[in-house]
């Protein structure tokens, strides 16, 4: 299969902003595992700000746009370092892709992408993708990287997109506020119930929540492709996934 796997900021990094080498080493295992099986892996990676705010000492994650982009700068570089470092333990090559929301709305830079993506994966590497935050702001560019993933799995043809985050999957209620909430573990469709079961994201490091993850599911199921949500402090759980058993949220992708 193609696989695109978004992996966000609360779970590569502690709420220090430093990396949490133990989640990080376990996702790039079972990662390179899975491209050793014969599945096509694309990482799309967020934590460039998180480790930026870490590495720079910063208090807390900046609110300020020179700031914002100024600690993605410097926290991309440590990320591709680390990500290249444990990838090439287990002899896979990685490359790097930054992306505004402009390489997905001129058809020509669209097509250059798709073309450098393709032949990455035909060379055998891993390409690792996020937002070029030190020149995108929100107003301006994508925004956040569960939309990223899912016009990167749109662009890419993917099979599946799965959206590894800091909870098990989609709950009819906040499991952090409910104790009664329940976990749903397939989703056909995507009606208003469950577009209104979005909330905002947990982490202080983080972007987005499950609202984005939503709208991304949205996306993605409407060109026929499916979509997990699951644990990212479980990345054994991809196993699971790719053979087919249940694990967090699946959600269908319409039939051509």
């Amino acid at each position: 299969m193609r696989i695109v796997i978004k992996v966000g900021t609360s779970t590569l990094a502690h709420q220090t902003g430093r990396l949490n080498i133990r989640q990080t080493e376990k996702l790039a295992k079972v990662l390179s595992d899975l491209k050793n099986c014969g599945h096509e892996i694309l990482l799309v990676s967020s934590g460039a700000i998180g480790m930026g705010v870490g590495k720079l000492s910063l208090p807390e994650r900046p609110t300020d746009i020179p700031t914002k982009q100024a600690a993605a700068a410097v926290g991309q570089c440590e990320l591709m370092y680390v990500y290249d470092k444990l990838f090439g333990e287990y002899h896979h090559n990685v490359a790097q892709i930054l992306l505004t929301a402009d390489d997905f709305e001129d058809k020509t830079k669209y097509k250059n992408f798709s073309n450098t993506l393709n032949r990455l994966l035909q060379l055998g590497a891993l390409p690792i993708i996020n937002e070029n935050d030190t020149v995108s702001t929100a107003e301006l560019g994508i925004g956040d990287n569960d939309t990223l993933s899912a016009l990167v799995a749109i662009g890419a043809k993917a099979d599946l997109l799965v959206i590894l985050s800091d909870i098990d999957g989609l709950y009819t209620a906040d499991p952090h506020k409910d104790e009664n909430a329940t976990l749903i573990p397939t989703v056909s469709d995507m009606d208003e119930y469950i577009m209104s079961l979005g909330e905002g994201s947990s982490t202080s490091l983080g972007t987005g929540g499950m609202k984005t993850k939503l709208s991304a599911a949205r996306l993605v199921t409407d060109r026929g492709i499916d979509m997990v949500i699951c644990n990212g402090s479980k990345p054994e759980t991809l196993y699971d996934i790719c053979e087919g058993r249940s694990a967090g949220t699946r959600f269908t992708g319409k039939k051509q």
